[in-house]
């Protein structure tokens, strides 16, 4: 009963109807504030994307990141742990090598919901990008495979599940204009970053092209910045009607935490030196003391 009265505020039925469905919540303030949520934006609905796949409900996806977080942090490392390391050099050399071009001002863009060829192009973009969340999970299931369990921290988990899972609500309301700047330099901070650890698994020979680890995590560190700074100018901006401002909070917040996690991994690793610079060892990253 719960579950169907959830999924009611996820369609495009009438509002009138959501609103009946999400008083039965009214003791529980998570689950009234998605309501709340969902009824004022199911007139935005976006229909483009309605039958494409993992867009029609949440549920999907949430039983997909629900399955992965307990294979990482449980299944998969009890099944390993009496097991062999999977060699999995070829399949990760081929996982890691995976339309704000034109129109966009870097500003103030609302959402174009028209079916013209730049807007289409746009919400094809954006459904890729959380499709491609999806495909970054196979990282950690890597890790858990070749037993490198310390590499699945709370940093990693954290940011592989909460994308896709949040991207896809953008993808649903809001496939393009100002809240997707961040999938933009996203997706090219992650070009590079899984170059490097394509370099990485390709071994030894390959070694005298890593020494740039420690620049990757300042591109990184330099991705959280210029995410908050271009959000944050909608409060400087008059007359933006982007049609959908919770995203852009929402955007902010990650941005900052994340710059938060970062900071704290590149004090660790640079400044107290608990993770060294790596070299390659059998198509292995391995630590390095110098």
């Amino acid at each position: 009963m719960i579950l169907s009265s959830f999924l009611h505020c996820f369609t495009e039925e009438p509002i009138k109807r959501a609103s009946e469905s999400c008083r039965k919540w009214h003791s529980v303030i998570l689950h009234r504030g998605l309501c709340v949520f969902m009824i004022i934006g199911s007139k935005m609905l976006d229909p483009r994307v309605e039958d494409w796949l993992l867009m029609s409900s949440p549920l999907p996806q949430t039983i997909i990141l629900g399955l992965y977080v307990y294979f990482v942090t449980s299944l998969g490392p009890k099944l390993m742990e009496n097991r062999k390391p999977f060699e999995l050099k070829k399949a990760m050399i081929t996982f890691v090598m995976s339309g704000w071009g034109t129109g966009y001002s870097f500003r103030c863009d609302i959402v174009d919901y028209s079916q013209s060829p730049r807007a289409m192009r746009m919400v094809h973009t954006c459904w890729l990008y959380y499709f491609s969340k999806f495909i970054e999970l196979l990282d950690t299931i890597f890790f858990v495979l070749r037993k490198k369990n310390s590499q699945v921290t709370f940093l990693h988990v954290f940011h592989h599940t909460i994308m896709p899972w949040t991207w896809w609500f953008g993808v649903k309301f809001a496939a393009g204009g100002l809240g997707t700047f961040h999938a933009f330099l996203n997706t090219a901070v992650h070009v590079v970053m899984y170059s490097y650890y394509g370099l990485c698994a390709m071994g030894p020979a390959y070694q005298k092209y890593l020494w740039w680890k420690k620049h990757l995590t300042s591109l990184q560190l330099v991705q959280f910045v210029l995410v908050t700074v271009h959000i944050g100018q909608i409060f400087f901006m008059e007359d933006c009607n982007y049609q959908y401002p919770v995203f852009l909070y929402i955007i902010m917040s990650y941005g900052c935490i994340f710059l938060l996690l970062f900071l704290h991994f590149w004090y660790r690793a640079y400044t107290k030196g608990q993770r060294l610079p790596k070299t390659v060892e059998n198509g292995d990253c391995k630590s390095k003391r110098h």
